[in-house]
């Protein structure tokens, strides 16, 4: 069967049958709500086997789908990543190379393309592209990164709403509203349910700004992290837990924007702590570890919430009898780096940050419980979502493929990816990441930052953590000689060859293009 026959044989679009004539009424095209954290890192889910999280409502869209676990991205910056899910295509090709960049809205989205279609299509919370949405019937986003407090949103029309509370409870409103009194039910919908948290600074809401209080956070393997082993690249940084984190990171100050009353919550939770701290005053490897804590718990509270707020979301589609005809997808951006290699943020290809999350519940077709590893990556969703509902992607017009005969079971061809390719590019920027581009196998990964002429190669079976580069080691020569092959193979069939430091940024993709799938 074809997948996008299957995408309209699923159990919740049954057809009923017309008593007169026995006819087959016309199957309906699921539902399908999109999830989008920012910065989830799946070491921070317990499906994933956190040592840290639990996350029980995505642990059951785990429970009752597929979790991929080597779903990588293009790009591990926010706006990048969330142009390429949009459009399906890799950073060069849809222009925005990093945060600076603003988004061509002209462009081909699967939004787009679902409305086309007969969907009714839109987006609450976190956007980040700068350009106004496009593809929409409605949306209401935050102003650039948004607060964690008392958002003002933007509506079509460039009108500004105040909201007074808690972001990502917020958000969860906007998104039940719509559900429930916004939308048009003669249509499919598309959702696009996407929040600002666990985004730095790691604010906690105010339902959980006790969590992990008197609990003592499971620190990683390498907090410790020297670097050494890696190119020059990695000491460079300035993203340390040791060194870059802020008096507002650290929770040491408040928030700017609070109301009275979330103030005096805020400071009943933070004070006796912070007045410990002062009488304390660490040093060494005992304050890096204090930092530590502070980051991670406030991290995972911002997680917590996102769950919490996931499960009012599940509990609306199971009464509301939208549950069986509802694709939930849960994902984020990119991965992040929870103290791993004394780090926080994203930005490299190291597998904390390079690696997503991404679960899929779709009843009937995926498998419950299904745990999939074969090479996934975000240019894939647009290209998903699109053979869910049975449109068709134009000729060329997206870098990936579909996932459905993944979330199906059904073995893929001889002609799967073999492989993950990656750029980035913001340098010089914030957090000072060299540029760099990079190849990932089931077993290697090959990183060049061709700015200062620096390679890596890791054995991804050996050293799982990336502590040590074998690109010099005579073993490693014909492997290294296959990597850097493949890198130029993916360079050439994404069109991604030219000098980073003389061309401008691509122009809008022709839908006319070749097909250059992989």
């Amino acid at each position: 069967m074809k997948t996008a026959d299957r995408a309209l044989s699923f159990a919740a679009a049954l057809a009923a049958l017309v008593a007169a004539g026995c006819r087959t009424a016309e199957p309906r095209p699921p539902n399908i709500l999109v999830v989008l954290a920012d910065d989830h890192a799946s070491h921070a889910i317990s499906a994933y086997g956190s040592r840290i999280a639990s996350t029980p409502n995505i642990d059951r869209l785990a429970a009752e789908g597929v979790r991929f676990t080597r779903y990588g991205v293009g790009n591990a910056i926010c706006a990048p990543s969330r142009a390429t899910i949009l459009t399906g295509l890799h950073s060069h090709r849809h222009g925005v190379i990093d945060n600076a960049a603003v988004f061509d809205g002209r462009q081909a989205t699967f939004p787009k393309l679902l409305r086309d279609a007969g969907y009714e299509t839109a987006l609450v919370g976190k956007w980040h592209l700068k350009s106004d949405p496009t593809g929409f019937d409605h949306f209401e986003i935050l102003i650039d990164q948004g607060p964690y407090y008392n958002p003002p949103m933007k509506t079509a029309g460039g009108r500004l709403r105040e909201h007074e509370g808690y972001t990502t409870d917020v958000i969860t409103d906007l998104a039940l509203d719509w559900l429930e009194r916004g939308r048009d039910r003669a249509k499919p919908f598309l959702l696009l349910y996407q929040h600002k948290a666990p985004h730095r600074e790691w604010q906690s809401g105010p339902d959980h700004l006790s969590l992990f209080d008197g609990v003592e956070i499971a620190e990683p393997a390498t907090l410790f992290d020297d670097w050494r082993g890696r190119s020059s690249a990695a000491s460079r940084q300035e993203m340390t837990i040791a060194r870059h984190l802020t008096p507002l990171d650290l929770k040491l100050t408040p928030p700017r924007n609070l109301t009275p009353g979330q103030l005096a919550a805020w400071t009943a939770a933070y004070g006796p702590e912070n007045a410990a701290f002062e009488r304390a005053r660490p040093e060494g490897d005992d304050l890096v570890r204090w930092k530590y804590q502070r980051y991670i718990k406030d991290y995972l509270r911002a997680v917590a919430s996102i769950d919490d707020n996931l499960g009012r979301v599940l509990d609306y589609l199971d009464e509301s009898g939208l549950a069986g005809d509802t694709v939930v997808v849960y994902t984020s951006d990119q991965g992040f780096f929870l103290g791993d290699h004394g780090w926080y943020d994203k930005r490299w290809m190291y597998e904390p940050s390079f690696l997503a999350p991404l679960v899929v519940r779709w009843p009937g077709v995926a498998r419950p419980g299904a745990v999939e590893s074969r090479l996934a990556q975000n240019v894939d969703l647009a290209p998903t979502f699109l053979d869910m509902a049975g449109v068709a992607v134009p000729p060329g017009a997206m870098d990936g493929r579909s996932l459905v005969p993944l979330l199906s079971g059904e073995k893929p061809g001889a002609d799967w990816r073999r492989s993950l390719y990656y750029h980035y590019y913001e340098f010089p920027g914030v957090h000072s990441v060299e540029r760099h581009r990079g190849v990932r196998t089931d077993a290697m990964k090959l990183v060049h930052y061709y700015r200062i002429g620096e390679w890596e190669l890791f054995d991804l079976e050996k050293d799982p953590d990336e502590m040590r580069s074998v690109h010099a080691d005579p073993a490693y020569a014909e492997a290294l000689r296959g990597m850097r092959s493949e890198l130029e193979r993916l360079r050439e069939l994404y069109g991604d060859t030219g000098e980073e430091e003389e061309r401008g940024a691509p122009g809008t993709p022709r839908l006319d293009a070749p097909d250059r799938r992989p």
